[in-house]
Formats: structure tokens, C-alpha cells, sequence
């Protein structure tokens, strides 16, 4: 009987604040659906790291006719600075950092420049004119600039490339949105919270009469305060579910349907397991701040 008299006091708190209850879901929805793009970017962020680091060489390059490097002053590199690099990735010094080590020919670096760019433009060069190279895979990426130090300005080398370097200007661009996603989702979480204690109090404002009449009977500040945070509480839960829903949405028809198709070159992707594991999250966290914020809001007007 007490349970079905709080859920009556509580709906009828909701439909008396409909237009507030539907502000609370409003700003809950927007601030868990920046909260759980936030969540998804970093998961993506760090799936990509992991998947390009265990992909990403460090590519030594050596001296071509055509090469310009300071390095490369008498031209192509001979056999013997080639054997050279070759024995120094075989020393027990740098062997015990290399999974794998390819070495590219003239012939097969011109092969690579015909498919890249046709045979046509390819034409431009010759075989002869191509640069070897040898294609180190570590064990461990973050170890890269050990072999950059090492083959650095050594004779005959015209480059030492670590590959990983060029995808962290997009790791850093996605960590960058990943701040501007959580910032905003903070500030709306803020406003969502003063939202909730707002409507809490005028809501008890409005029943104020009732409150003492309860109070005079011998009602315990527990009862009277729940029905006040079960509108809260059930504000907030109809919000998170609406991001919950945009979240899988988003990576169903965003990520799934659109974006792996067409951005080839990352081909790992967060997916609709990662936006599951998300959706108990946000409704937790909507939940949870919606009872502190309600609860507070609530004790502190009885108080008074």
C-alpha cells in the first residue's frame, strides 16, 4: 500500500511538472549522448592505436640516383653500405627489438610506384633509379626511435621513416574531440542537475499543503521524499534511454553502415558490442545523478 501511495504521489508530481520533466529528459538525453559519443571515441582512439602500432615499420631507406640527402653525396648506395644496415639489424644490440625484417628491392620499390601510380606516370623512372629498403617490424613500437637514432646519418642511408609518426596527428585530432565531447557532456550533466533540483523543489513547492498534512500525521521524511526523487530518478532514466537509443543508432547506421564502408584505410572499427557495454553506463550514470541531485534538492527544501 505505501509502495502504490509513493508511485501515485510521484506520477502525479510528473504530470503536474510535465513541461520541467520534459526539459530534465531533454537536457539528460543530449548531455548522455555527448557522454557516450565521448566514451566510443576514445574506445575507437584506442582500438586504432593498438591495431596500427602492431602494423606500423620503421622504414630504413637507402641512397638513390636520385636521392638529395646529404647522406647520399656519392650517389646510390653500394652493396657494401647495404650489407652494412643489413648485419647492424642482425646485431644481438638491435635483433632483440625486431620481430621482422623485409627488405625491399629496386625492382619491387618500382613495382610498388607502378601500382600506386600507373604505368604511365611511372614511366617517368626507371628501376635503377629506386631507392632499397628494409621494412623493421619491432617488438615493441614505442622502441622506434632506438632504430632512428641508430641508422641516422649513417653512410649511405637516406632516411630513417617511423610510420607510426604520421598517424598521430589523427590520434591527436580524435583525442582532441574526445575533450570537446566530454567538456560539453560535463556542462549539460551540470545543467541536467540544477534542472532536476529546480523541478524537485517547485514541485514541492506546489504540494506544499500536502507535505504538511503528512508531516502532521507522522509521515517520516523518508516517505515524503521519495515520491519527490522518483520523479527525478524517472526524468533522467526516460533521457538516458533516448541517448542509449542515439548511441546505438549512431553506431549502426554511423560507424556501420556508413564509415566502414567507406574510410578504407582503418579497418577496425568500434561496433554495436562496444555501444552495448556503453548503454548501462550512461543509464547508470543518468540514474544516479538524477537520485543526489533530487535527494539533495528535496532534504534541503524540508529544512526549511
Amino acid at each position: 500500500m505505501r509502495i502504490g501511495l509513493i508511485l501515485a504521489e510521484a506520477l502525479g508530481g510528473l504530470r503536474r511538472n510535465i513541461s520541467m520533466v520534459i526539459s530534465v529528459v531533454l537536457v539528460t538525453f543530449v548531455s548522455l549522448t555527448f557522454v557516450g559519443a565521448a566514451i566510443l571515441m576514445q574506445a575507437q582512439i584506442g582500438t586504432m592505436r593498438a591495431y596500427w602500432s602492431e602494423r606500423a615499420q620503421v622504414v630504413v631507406s637507402m641512397c638513390s640516383t636520385l636521392s638529395e640527402s646529404t647522406e647520399c653525396v656519392d650517389g646510390a648506395a653500394s652493396e657494401e653500405q647495404t650489407a652494412a644496415v643489413n648485419a647492424q639489424l642482425e646485431d644481438d644490440a638491435l635483433a632483440r627489438l625486431i620481430s621482422d625484417v623485409r627488405f625491399e628491392t629496386k625492382d619491387e620499390a618500382y613495382a610498388n610506384i607502378v601500382d600506386q601510380l600507373g604505368e604511365d606516370k611511372a614511366s617517368l623512372f626507371t628501376a635503377d633509379q629506386m631507392s632499397e629498403s628494409f621494412y623493421v617490424t619491432l617488438k615493441d613500437p614505442t622502441q622506434s626511435q632506438v632504430l632512428v637514432e641508430a641508422f641516422n646519418g649513417k653512410s649511405g642511408v637516406e632516411q630513417v621513416t617511423d610510420q607510426l609518426q604520421y598517424l598521430e596527428p589523427l590520434f591527436s585530432a580524435l583525442t582532441v574531440a574526445t575533450y570537446i565531447a566530454v567538456g560539453i557532456a560535463v556542462l549539460m550533466l551540470i545543467a541536467a542537475i540544477l534542472l532536476i533540483g529546480t523541478t524537485i523543489r517547485l514541485s514541492a513547492y506546489a504540494r506544499r499543503k500536502e507535505i504538511g498534512i503528512m508531516r502532521l500525521v507522522g509521515a517520516s521524511n523518508r516517505f515524503i521524499q521519495t515520491p519527490f526523487v522518483l520523479e527525478g530518478v524517472f526524468a533522467a532514466f526516460l533521457g538516458s534511454v533516448l541517448a542509449s537509443a542515439a548511441v546505438l543508432a549512431g553506431v549502426h547506421f554511423g560507424v556501420d553502415g556508413y564509415l566502414r564502408g567507406r574510410v578504407a584505410f582503418i579497418t577496425t572499427w568500434v561496433g554495436m558490442r562496444d555501444a552495448a557495454i556503453v548503454v548501462p553506463v550512461l543509464i547508470g550514470i543518468g540514474i544516479v545523478l538524477a537520485a543526489l541531485s533530487a535527494g539533495f534538492a528535496i532534504r534541503r527544501w524540508l529544512r526549511t
